[in-house]
């Protein structure tokens, strides 16, 4: 008899009813272990889906353009007999597996001390008439009862909060009626569609043909700007954000940099101004440890890490994206500039992973190489606070009575004011600013 087994799609990280961007194979394809056999496109990043087994591919069980979850069968395939002969026991540890998932898949029913049968045995959202109806253009208040019941993902949950998006409310179009979070946006439209400020919602923006005016073209905005606009906005509106602006004499810092340039060349690495950044931003988070913080969802509580791993912004043709260093405080300069260059390299093609961008404990954002002085970057949230670096230029520095020429980078930090108060983060950019000037402890 045959020996097939399912093969499934992988731990995703968080991420749900992701795009089927790419099918490699065809069914009667032979495949050997770890072959790619589809490419699924996540929030910003392309991963391919590698086969775990050696054999021929029975049958195909999605295609392009389908949505997919982690545990959805991507194809059955029949294992080569050498490979089935090395693991016999395999299959029933698969059948073992396919059970346990489907039983997953069924939401248990909720229990109530009723002391009555149960009427229905499938899960279904439970939507009781509202206490008041909501005023156009304002989102009605969270019933905790039917967000708890709702049907859907930890990610899409938390992304609803964040919104003040009650579940209980919004219709699923997943699988099985999952809501997604294009669900939970199209249901804010809709709400706040003519609201015209009402109940504290945003005003509607007009609609406008611009073509009565002249010659237009109309193009869709690239898929990472579809997803991070409404996480950007949801930062923006959530967060009280203030900015501290400071400048940085990385003089000293430039000629080290050059002279160390011919060393991280060897290795293979760039050495950019961008490595002593993230440097010197982790030795600033272990003297502020509120800046290593998040904000739990209670709103009474700081969460402190013990980690560093740090965020970068990288301009990719499609919009921004960033990858996180782990571990910044156990690499050193040359190694940092190192993984700067694989992960950029990365971002640009298309090829970040969801757990390439996961983690991260504070950012940065880089617009050195383009230009300009002081902006505000927006917070990555449930991050607290994030750097903003411009480019560096040559200034005329009075010192010791007289004007004398210093490389000068100008810092703009945005942070949370509902964590961090004005003093502690003029203190910060100050204590990161000096540190980019001594080196102290950046070059091991």
């Amino acid at each position: 008899m045959a020996n097939t087994k399912e093969i499934k799609v992988p731990d995703i990280g968080d991420f749900e009813s992701v795009d089927v961007i790419e099918v490699m194979v065809s069914e009667g394809d032979k495949v050997e272990k770890e072959t790619a056999l589809i490419t699924l496109e996540t929030d910003k990043a392309a991963m391919d889906v590698p086969s775990p087994y050696a054999g021929t591919i029975k049958s195909l069980k999605v295609s392009t353009d389908d949505k997919v979850s982690q545990g959805d069968v991507i194809a059955i395939i029949e294992e080569a007999e050498e490979a089935a002969a090395e693991a016999p026991e395999e299959e029933g540890k698969e059948e073992q597996k396919a059970e346990k998932s489907a039983e997953e898949e069924k939401p248990e029913p909720k229990k109530e001390d009723t002391g009555q049968p149960k009427q229905q045995e499938a899960p279904a959202k439970q939507k009781p008439a509202p206490r008041r109806a909501p005023s156009p253009g304002e989102l009605p208040p969270i019933d905790e009862k039917t967000f708890g019941q709702a049907h859907a993902g930890p990610s899409v949950r938390k992304f609803a909060r964040e919104l003040g998006v009650d579940l209980g409310r919004v219709e699923g179009s997943g699988r099985k009626n999952r809501i997604t979070h294009e669900d939970v946006k199209d249901f804010v439209k809709r709400m706040l569609q003519g609201g015209g400020g009402a109940g504290g919602a945003l005003p509607s923006i007009p609609t406008v043909d611009f073509a009565r005016f002249g010659e237009v073209e109309r193009k869709p905005l690239s898929r990472i700007k579809k997803i991070s606009g409404p996480r950007v906005h949801a930062s923006w509106v959530n967060l009280p954000h203030v900015t501290q602006h400071d400048d940085a004499d990385i003089t000293a810092m430039e000629s080290v940099r050059k002279a160390l340039k011919p060393e991280a060349e060897a290795h293979g690495a760039k050495l950019t101004p961008l490595a002593f950044l993230i440097k010197a931003c982790v030795a600033a988070l272990k003297e502020y440890p509120d800046f290593n913080s998040s904000l739990d969802s209670d709103g009474e509580t700081l969460i402190y890490k013990k980690y560093f791993h740090i965020g970068f912004a990288v301009d990719t043709d499609g919009g921004l994206v960033v990858p996180v260093i782990r571990n910044a405080d156990q690499k050193n300069l040359i190694e940092i500039a190192a993984e700067l260059g694989e992960l950029s390299d990365k971002a640009r093609k298309g090829k970040l992973t969801a757990n390439d961008m996961q983690g991260g404990c504070f950012s940065i954002s880089s617009l050195g190489s383009i230009g300009g002085t002081y902006f505000t970057p927006i917070i990555n949230a449930p991050e607290v606070a994030i750097l903003g670096v411009s480019r560096s230029s040559v200034k005329p520095v009075f010192q010791d009575g007289q004007f004398v020429p210093r490389t000068i980078l100008p810092l703009s930090l945005s942070y949370d004011h509902r964590v961090i108060d004005g003093a502690s983060a003029a203190r910060f950019t100050r204590f990161l600013a000096e540190t980019l000037e001594t080196m102290k402890g950046l070059i091991f």
